[in-house]
């Protein structure tokens, strides 16, 4: 078999991250060929590596983060009220393992969810499933699905995520089926996987944002305790960015 008819069985297989190194290696003048063994080598571990970067891209699309984000690209202003430290054991990750929850709450633009999409993406990265919702589109999709059938298959979708990101909590009153219905996720979920959730509403605010004491007691016990809280505070990332680029130009 010659050299072209390898690298078009290799695509026919699905070869892909293999055929492009190959085809790579066709190119090195002779004497810079490497040896067979270490031709072989090279081939797995390109594979290896083209295999995991499609998987990644995959579950970051299936994740539909609201932003392309990622740890290195935060700001740690000093009024941003931000703990570096604080954030960076938190992209490690471990804090999923331990099946913790993170609370992130601040004034709208402040960058809840960047910071919240940002571990998301590095969860993907990691080889985590992962999802992100905003709240009110959640309810939607989940009363849709309770119209054709599909509720159940949805709930276990939720359940099974490692890392759920819940954005926009408090941003609307929530219907006595709403708040049953997010008992119930956080209720599967407690003690067996993490929850991210970012709000404009303080975390002392959210008994009352829900409006139903005893629920409410027993919904918060689930996702509060022993959970991170990263409080942001101070200007608009959105408006202050906008100005930097204005001085720019």
């Amino acid at each position: 078999m010659n050299n072209q008819a390898t690298l078009s069985t290799m695509r026919k297989l699905s070869l892909w991250g293999m055929a492009q190194h190959f085809e790579s290696l066709l190119r090195l003048p002779l004497d810079q060929h490497p040896t067979t063994d270490m031709v072989v080598a090279q081939l797995m571990q390109a594979e290896d590596a083209s295999r995991q970067h499609r998987k990644t891209q995959r579950a970051i699309r299936e994740a539909r983060f609201r932003y392309q984000a990622a740890i290195e690209e935060i700001h740690y202003l000093p009024d941003r009220n931000l703990d570096k430290n604080q954030l960076h054991r938190l992209a490690d990750l471990s804090f999923i393992n331990r099946a913790e929850n993170i609370l992130i709450t601040g004034a709208t633009g402040c960058g809840k969810s960047f910071m919240a999409s940002a571990l998301g993406y590095q969860a993907c990265q990691m080889g985590l499933r992962v999802a992100y919702f905003s709240l009110p589109k959640l309810f939607q999709k989940l009363h849709l699905a309770q119209a054709d059938g599909s509720y159940l298959k949805e709930m276990t979708k939720l359940e099974k995520q490692q890392l759920l990101i819940l954005d926009d909590w408090g941003l609307q009153a929530l219907s006595l089926t709403e708040r049953l219905t997010l008992m119930q996720i956080m209720e599967d979920r407690h003690g067996r996987s993490s929850t991210i959730i970012t709000s404009q509403l303080p975390v002392s605010a959210w008994h009352d944002f829900l409006a139903d004491p005893t629920l409410a007691d027993a919904l918060l016990d689930r996702l509060v305790h022993h959970a991170h809280r990263i409080e942001l505070k101070g200007e608009s990332m959105r408006k202050r960015m906008k100005g930097e680029e204005k001085t720019r130009q």
